[in-house]
């Protein structure tokens, strides 16, 4: 027999609202930001918001985490500690950590996940955080199939790996550029995001290669169609990237995944889902009308060249078609997806700088843009940024996720039992004094009907069975009264079914991969040197929060910018001579370029 293993859609939660939708939309768990210490720090929430996630989600058996993931200051370990107690004690699921300082506070028996901050990118670190005590370990995003497979071998610990959103260029924990030029640490959850401003690259003559790109600007991740196999390499947590996106784009993301994910299962007995309840939404699902700077699958097959938005940081959205003719007032294109009023249109124009175009009105084939005097071309290619319909509906109530019941009513000597049992076997039964009468006409239609309404209860009632000996009349007052009695007391049993992993997390004392930890250990306060030094490393340099450093890596990068250029020298085979070090400038800013082609790694420092 094929023992299941729980498959969970991780989506994320910029605030309640989101939170909430996230979870009708289809979510197995939700990641939301701590009141304080989140990698995102300005979308923080309430403990009474969490509270009331924590409280509609384990409804459906959807897991609540919260982010406190960035390096704290040793003055700010005691709040931290208070604020897990009281995080704890509204009933979240799990923390998701990158300090090691918050191992050795006073915990209560909350499971840590580790976060994607750590840098989780080999089989011997998720060993150690796995044989430290975490209960999930969030992996790098640059991993690839086969290097997800390895790690997967060497641990039982349940792993996530992200499958769409946003691309940080540096692996997450190891960028300090916005640190060192504004003061404002991607590790303390303020990042200014410098990696999406345009550069120019010169070589060290002083010689132009590409001038004001954006050279270190990724496209958005979509794995959508590689789902399967992720979870075949060992990923038992998929991850939607979107801690500051909006309420359109967690309903829409959310929603697509979902129903990847189900037509996996379906045929999947080795998979199982981890929540409950079935989704219906009032849209299809796509992608690609959501906030996208263009997609890429990044590393997950190994190196590829498509995974840059070098001409623009900002979302393209859906592809729709070219310019087939264009006329004073109008244009008209050869794309087949039907525009509609006030869509929102893009397109890159000679320079490639990206230009929008707001649809003022449609009449057959003809595009009326409200911009006057555009210099549109025959042969453009537009994109929709914004669809004026999909955004109308999304606005509105776009799903609703119910629990299937199954309810049956049997008759006893001085009255009726009514009994009620969930998709996930829990069950009620009440017992209701009742005179019995014999109805003049045949009650098992209106019973049946009476019993299967649920109102706005989480409920769907998939069957109902009556079995009574005869043709009892009962009012439909009073039955409508035994289903709603059976309904709340329903729930009341779903809530206290509901059961909080509480393991108690234990000092431990093995060694750590790495002898000497360097300012790429993010040891922030005391409390992480004694992490480590009681896992047998040196610190030997704090955070650079802590200490700035001259002329080392701010930034360490999968992402090649000679090979995105087509000047590796390991794999094109051209003849472009560059006369390194290459730089970076932007402004004042000058930055240097060095290759570890060893490594295939790009890093980049700052240059006096």
């Amino acid at each position: 027999m094929i023992k299941a293993r729980k498959i969970e859609l991780l989506a994320p939660a910029k605030n309640l609202e989101c939170g909430i939708e996230a979870v009708n939309h289809g979510a197995d768990a939700i990641y939301i930001g701590a009141p304080r210490f989140s990698a995102r720090a300005a979308v923080g929430n309430t403990i009474d918001d969490i509270a009331e996630l924590v409280k509609y989600a384990h409804l459906f058996n959807v897991k609540v985490y919260v982010a406190l993931n960035t390096i704290l200051k040793d003055e700010e370990l005691p709040e931290a500690e208070l604020l897990i107690w009281k995080l704890y004690k509204v009933g979240i699921d799990a923390l998701i950590i990158q300090d090691m300082g918050i191992t050795m506070l006073n915990l209560p028996p909350i499971p840590l996940h580790a976060s994607t901050q750590i840098d989780n990118r080999s089989p011997e670190k998720a060993k150690f955080l796995e044989d430290a005590g975490f209960s999930q370990i969030v992996l790098a995003r640059e991993l690839g199939l086969d290097e997800i497979r390895n790690i997967s071998g060497k641990v039982s610990t349940p792993l996530e790996f992200f499958i769409h959103g946003a691309l940080c260029v540096s692996y997450s924990g190891q960028c300090y550029l916005s640190e060192a030029l504004s003061g404002r640490s991607a590790n303390r959850g303020t990042c200014a995001q410098f990696c999406r401003l345009p550069y120019t690259l010169a070589d060290s003559d002083g010689k132009v290669i590409k001038d004001k790109k954006h050279l270190l600007s990724l496209k958005d991740l979509n794995l959508s169609d590689r789902l399967e196999d992720l979870l075949d390499a060992g990923v038992s947590s998929l991850k939607i990237e979107g801690r500051l996106k909006d309420l359109p784009y967690v309903k829409n993301i959310v929603a697509f995944y979902r129903q990847k994910l189900d037509s996996i299962i379906n045929r999947r007995p080795e998979y199982q889902r981890s929540s409950s309840g079935t989704c219906s939404y009032t849209f299809t699902p796509d992608a690609e009308k959501s906030f996208n700077r263009g997609f890429t699958r990044y590393f997950i097959d190994g190196r590829a060249d498509d995974i840059w938005s070098v001409d623009s940081p900002k979302s393209i959205g859906e592809p729709i078609g070219r310019v087939k003719s264009v006329f004073d007032r109008f244009f008209v294109l050869s794309g087949t997806k039907k525009l509609n009023n006030g869509d929102g249109l893009c397109y890159l124009d000679d320079n490639k700088e990206l230009r929008g175009v707001r649809v003022n009105r449609i009449d057959g084939e003809k595009i009326f843009p409200a911009e006057q005097h555009l210099k549109l071309k025959q042969g453009t290619f537009l994109y929709r940024n914004f669809d004026h319909e999909f955004d109308k509906v999304l606005s509105r109530k776009s799903a609703e996720r119910k629990i299937n019941v199954e309810i049956s009513l049997r008759e006893v000597e001085f009255g009726f039992v009514l009994e009620a049992m969930d998709e996930d076997f829990n069950s009620v039964s009440l017992v209701f004094d009742q005179k019995k009468e014999i109805a003049q006409k045949d009650q098992s239609e209106n019973l049946k009907s009476n019993l299967s309404r649920t109102g706005n209860t989480v409920f769907n009632v998939s069957k109902v069975d009556i079995n009574i000996s005869q043709n009892w009349f009962i009012p439909a007052s009073q039955v409508a009264d035994w289903r709603r009695a059976i309904t709340e007391r329903l729930m009341q049993v779903r809530n206290l079914a509901y059961r909080n992993k509480e393991p108690k997390f234990e000092q431990t004392y093995h060694v750590f991969p790495e002898k000497e930890i360097t300012y790429l250990g993010n040891v922030m306060n005391n409390k992480s040197r004694l992490f480590y030094e009681q896992h047998q490393s040196v610190v030997v340099e704090p955070a650079f929060e802590r200490k700035h450093r001259d002329l080392v890596p701010l930034m360490f990068s999968r992402h090649c910018i000679k090979y995105s250029l087509g000047i590796c020298p390991r794999v094109h085979k051209d003849n472009t001579k560059l006369k390194e070090p290459l730089f970076l400038l932007y402004n004042d800013t000058r930055l240097q370029l060095v290759f570890d082609c060893k490594e295939c790694e790009m890093k980049v420092i700052k240059n006096a």
